[in-house]
């Protein structure tokens, strides 16, 4: 008598991979909520935008959004604005608020994303973008295509 053979169940590839969807899902999430930001930051006149993909330097944060604005109260409204647009029409919270009644750094922060909204004097101060210079600049097409004279 021949004995009965085992079948061995098989494993759909879909459930080893599960985490990569959804890593590259949160990593697309994290990126649109910095645009979301830069673009607000520009709407409201905020000067040398740059948008920092930090994934590749350190696990805390994703990206970093830097913007320069010209007195307390652009650096305000900017703020304001970024916590309407990423809460009302993004749906998320921000975790984490520093520097706004001194206005000098106002920090954002979105847990994957945060930004960073200095006067000029501060920004030049403390150079992140030269402190974190090997960090990959994002494109922001819509400030590319911005005219100057559009002001």
């Amino acid at each position: 008598m021949v004995p009965p053979t085992r079948q061995i169940p098989q494993i759909e590839s879909h459930t080893i991979t599960e985490s990569a969807p959804t890593a590259e899902r949160a990593a697309e999430r994290s990126l649109q909520l910095a645009l979301a930001a830069a673009r607000t930051a520009d709407d409201n006149r905020g000067q040398d935008i740059v948008v920092l993909d930090m994934r590749p330097i350190t696990p805390e944060f994703d990206y970093f959004v830097i913007v320069t604005g010209n007195s307390r109260r652009q650096l305000h409204a900017i703020s304001e604005e970024i916590d309407r647009t990423l809460e009302q029409e993004m749906g998320d919270k921000r975790m984490g608020l520093e520097g706004y009644s001194e206005s000098r750094w106002i920090l954002l922060d979105y847990g994957t994303v945060v930004m960073h909204l200095f006067d000029e004097e501060t920004r030049e101060f403390y150079a992140l973008e030269q402190f974190w210079g090997s960090a990959e600049h994002v494109p922001l097409p819509f400030i590319s295509n911005q005219n100057p004279s559009d002001d």
